[in-house]
């Protein structure tokens, strides 16, 4: 981070243990904290209030472990020069609170996202930010994180309103909450200031017009908060809001749902956002900031956004992206400048204005009965359809085909394949080629395999089975293929995952519990029934060797064992029954144990080769 200037970033790590202490100060008991605290790989979420005790509990290994870490991590951020953002208090509080302080202003939310509203981790507790109590914890969370840490910054984060309305529109009542925040803030550490995410005001835009973003903007005194422009690389909010109506922001990029694994970016966007907003007129941009949920996939993407903050013109991405590759893989490549070129008129040059989220059928598989899509077959290849996308907040449409995001020629991308693979014998000892060579060739053959799935999906319909059994045949193989090249590059391993995971735990309950959460984060994420998936499944799916050939594999293996028996059999397609079966199965491979490769097998070039020849050529 340092090495690419990064100066300001989060330091989250580690603040369940400081809250626990606060709590216990207010007389909750660990018990009490079991229920609130999500599990290792849903913290984010239990955090922002969305869902508690999913995943968890925590044990007081996994509490005192953060904490020492969170140590390491905050002295290591202060010797490199950085300034970090620690947490502050956004009224999210545990269940027994209401019991404890029976006149506070606490309310219940909603259900975010459950199948069921299962109390056990649906429907949070917010303390209202106008309530004396809210300054009181909040304050007391400040200090302790001053006491255990030291004085390292004076910028804290706080996202109360993140997809998460004000009971009203009245400007003086959300003036008030934003002014409460910050005195929370200002009584723990006298020089706070407030960075919040600038999100809202694209995910809730019919609720914040410019009455109620003038009245949060400027609750605190200007100067005492910095905004996060949080999908400026899309939807820049500070040409639609005067500046954020002088309020000191970060042009920032988004870019990643859910770290998923699929080339996607937006070049021209990058090279000249962060330029555009700083040059404007009266601009209030300070920085260029980086917020994917995940950064493991499309480095070109991170390399260029951090140059920015250093730029004061325009880039030439084409001029660019030649030095890029000659600093990435070690040798100029007449090749290989040609396939970047077709690369960022293609799959770099996304205009449509969708959130890039993948749904490609292997990684999401469609959990719909075939018979309710038949007229949308012949009017959606190729078509991509846009979603309200909220960030926290995605759920699928029942009955309707989901279809695959694609904003460019797929025939462009496979001619930057053969230009890559015709470099090959000059760059196969580079890692950065061999990545890149597997990434592209993983993208080619996913995009393939959606047109694939539509054909079975048509043959289906035509009743004619031996073109169904055929193009079920390669759908499956395209899956195998993918995880046999995926298996020879360290970077597309689930292995790794599982094993990272497990070695934090001190005991046999501690290390079944992290695997779990692991494994549940990249499937299907959150609750489920006998016959209804989670409705958060595959949200982080990943294109991970393992994960293709121990469940994404069986999971379309058991649809189209459905679908065939439908055909031969005459009837009609057995929705809840697959359901069961495949359910049934996740849940299981959630709660498995088996070993993953940790390390690549298989020549990344050779392979490659021959499944352009196999598919491609």
């Amino acid at each position: 981070m340092a090495l690419q200037g990064i100066n300001l970033p989060l330091a989250f790590t580690g603040q369940e243990a400081i809250w626990q202490k606060v709590f216990k100060s207010f007389n909750v008991t660990d018990r009490d904290l079991d229920d609130f605290f999500g599990g290792p790989a849903f913290l984010a979420w239990a955090r922002m209030g969305n869902l508690h005790g999913w995943g968890g509990p925590l044990s007081q290994n996994w509490l005192d472990q953060q904490l020492a870490l969170q140590e390491k991590i905050l002295s290591r951020l202060i010797e490199l020069g950085m300034v970090p953002v620690l947490p502050s208090f956004s009224g999210n509080v545990p269940a027994v609170f209401s019991k404890l302080f029976p006149s506070a202003n606490i309310t219940r939310l909603g259900d975010w996202n459950t199948v069921d509203a299962d109390p056990r981790w649906c429907c949070t507790y917010l303390l209202g930010p106008s309530d004396a109590l809210f300054i009181e914890v909040g304050q007391a969370f400040i200090k302790q994180q001053i006491k255990e840490y030291g004085d390292v910054t004076n910028i804290y984060n706080c996202d109360t309103f993140n997809e998460n309305t004000p009971p009203t529109n009245e400007p003086a009542y959300i003036s008030s909450l934003g002014s409460a925040i910050y005195e929370a803030m200002s009584r723990g550490n006298k020089n706070a200031m407030w960075l919040m995410q600038g999100w809202l005001f694209y995910s809730d835009a019919v609720f914040w017009k410019e009455p109620q973003m003038k009245a949060l903007l400027h609750s605190v005194p200007i100067g005492k908060m910095i905004v996060l422009d949080l999908f400026a690389d899309v939807k820049p909010i500070w040409k639609m809001s005067s500046q954020f109506y002088g309020v000191p922001y970060i042009w920032c990029l988004l870019h990643n749902f859910g770290g998923n694994i699929e080339m996607y970016g937006i070049l021209d966007s990058v090279a000249s956002g962060p330029i555009d907003a700083h040059t404007s007129y009266n601009s209030a941009m300070i920085g260029v900031g980086m917020c994917m949920e995940g950064i493991e996939q499309n480095p070109v993407v991170y390399e260029l956004t951090s140059e920015m903050a250093f730029r004061d013109k325009k880039v030439e991405v084409e001029d660019w992206l030649k030095t890029y590759s000659y600093r990435r893989y070690g040798q100029a490549n007449a090749e290989i400048e040609k396939a970047w070129r077709y690369l960022y008129r293609t799959i770099y040059n996304c205009t449509d204005g969708i959130a890039d989220h993948n749904k490609d059928y292997i990684v999401e598989f469609p959990d719909i009965s075939p018979s309710s899509f038949s007229s949308q077959l012949s009017k959606r290849r190729g078509m991509s359809i846009q979603s309200n996308h909220r960030r926290f907040f995605l759920s699928e449409v029942s009955g309707s085909l989901p279809h695959p995001h694609l904003w460019y020629s797929t025939k462009e991308a496979i001619k930057a394949l053969e230009l890559f693979l015709d470099a090959g014998n000059d760059f196969s000892r580079s890692l950065t080629y061999r990545y890149d060579l597997v990434d592209l060739t993983r993208q080619c053959l996913s995009k393939l395999a959606n047109e694939v799935y539509l054909d079975a999906m048509h043959s289906y319909q035509k009743k004619d089975l031996s073109s169904l059994n055929s193009n079920t045949r390669k759908f499956l193989e395209i899956i195998v293929d993918i995880d046999v090249l995926l298996a020879a590059d360290d970077n597309f391993l689930l292995g790794p995952w599982l094993e990272s995971a497990k070695s934090l735990a001190v005991t046999d309950n501690e290390r079944k519990q992290y695997e779990w959460n692991a494994r549940t984060q990249v499937t299907m994420w959150y609750d489920n029934t006998e016959t209804e998936q989670s409705k958060l499944h595959d949200y982080a799916n990943k294109f991970w060797s393992g994960l293709l050939k121990s469940y994404y594999l069986p999971r379309a293996s058991k649809y189209f064992v459905y679908l065939t028996r439908s055909l031969q059999e005459n009837r009609s397609f057995q929705l809840e029954e697959w359901r069961k079966d495949w359910i049934s199965y996740s849940n299981q491979w959630q709660s498995g144990k088996e070993l993953y490769a940790v390390k690549a097998t298989g020549d990344t070039l050779a392979i490659s080769r021959s499944l352009y020849r196999k598919y491609f050529s």
